[in-house]
């Protein structure tokens, strides 16, 4: 077996669910461009998943095959609400060490867990497979990704104690969201010792782009600097937290995470009093908090797709751009199912990680954008 990386973790990570794309496909030379800025700066750790579409076998292409294995770090996920039946949901973990050819997984994740489908990682007894593996040394540290309240994640941090660390959605924004419950399941993931992998840091993207008086407020108070990199150095100055995920898709996006996470500053006294303005003013925001995971697309029987309904809908919610917003809910569904396909059989909203009245947002979006229809 290849040696494994030991050195320092830094606290940004390389999120591969939204890699830049030529058409349907991943854009394999600018990837290629990008992990070689992040690790030139130091950065070592790669997040993918077996249900992102192309995600582990560029992995494979533009790090695997490129960089001494003992010089990264790479975690993966098995996603047992996809699979019918206990023997497929184990075959994720083989084929996601095919598609990469790591030989074996720094990390290893049990994938967005949440009430509607955590006893199918039970009755699959998956936790005691991820154990399996890692006394086989196919994986160095077991955990999970989760997308629920406090309650069940102290539930399952208490059956399975040696869970060696647990991924989080932490984003300013969404901090206090009762929906969300970011403090809480910090909280409760500090209580148990446990490590923590940041996600969904700019919520999507939705953080990179704020509104206006959020982007205003920020050039304010630091000019020059992204929105983005409030929202990621809020997360990473968190106490506990082994590395932040961002979801990077294109070279701008790298060197710009790169120019402040290189040399990592946690947030200042002053910087958290800014910060707790923009969430007051992103609290009044009516927009859709949708963050595009496509979680929702995969079992829809009439093939709309909601994350880019929603994200022209927001054009409209968040600025009034109503042409612009029917021009983007246009394209979207060109060719696949409009907000009025809807047939509200909710398997979107069991899928949702946010927990979102998806079927009552498609309705609001079939009004907002078909009415002149």
């Amino acid at each position: 077996m290849s040696g494994y990386y030991e050195g320092e973790i830094k606290k940004l990570g390389f999120g591969l669910m939204r890699l830049p794309r030529k058409g349907l496909f991943i854009d394999i030379e600018q990837t290629k461009k990008m992990v070689d800025l992040f690790m030139e700066a130091g950065f070592t750790y790669y997040d993918t998943a077996h249900i992102y579409p192309g995600s582990e076998d560029a992995a494979k292409k533009v790090l695997v095959d490129r960089y001494p294995r003992d010089s990264f770090l790479l975690a993966t996920k098995l996603y047992a609400a996809m699979a019918p039946t206990r023997k497929a949901a184990r075959q994720q973990f083989y084929t996601s060490l095919e598609r990469t050819g790591a030989g074996y997984f720094d990390y290893y994740l049990l994938h967005t867990l949440m009430h509607s489908n955590v006893k199918r990682y039970d009755r699959f007894e998956l936790w005691d497979f991820v154990k399996e593996l890692k006394d086989e040394g196919k994986i160095r540290h077991y955990g999970f990704s989760f997308h629920d309240g406090p309650e069940l994640l102290e539930e399952l941090l208490n059956e399975h104690p040696d869970v060696d660390f647990v991924q989080l959605q932490i984003n300013y924004a969404d901090w206090e969201n009762p929906s969300v419950t970011s403090r809480a399941n910090y909280e409760i993931a500090r209580k148990y010792g446990k490590k923590i992998v940041i996600m969904e840091p700019v919520k999507g993207g939705v953080l990179a782009n704020p509104p206006k008086e959020v982007r205003a407020l920020f050039e304010e108070s630091a000019p020059g600097k992204s929105p983005a990199s409030w929202a990621i150095r809020f997360a990473a100055s968190l106490d506990g937290v082994l590395t932040v995920l961002s979801g990077m898709s294109d070279i701008p996006q790298m060197e710009d995470n790169i120019s402040y996470m290189k040399d990592f500053r946690p947030l200042s006294e002053e910087e958290y009093k800014v910060i707790a303005k923009a969430e007051e003013i992103l609290g009044r925001s009516h927009t859709i908090p949708c963050t595009s995971c496509g979680y929702c697309k995969a079992g829809c029987p009439k093939q709309i797709p909601i994350p880019e309904i929603f994200a022209a809908m927001n054009k409209r919610l968040s600025s009034g751009r109503i042409d612009e917003a029917k021009a983007a809910y246009e394209s979207a569904v060109d060719g696949k199912g409009r907000a009025s396909d809807c047939i509200h059989c909710k398997k979107c909203e069991a899928a949702c990680p946010q927990h979102l009245p998806v079927t009552k947002h498609l309705e609001e979006c079939k009004t907002a954008m078909e009415a002149d229809q």
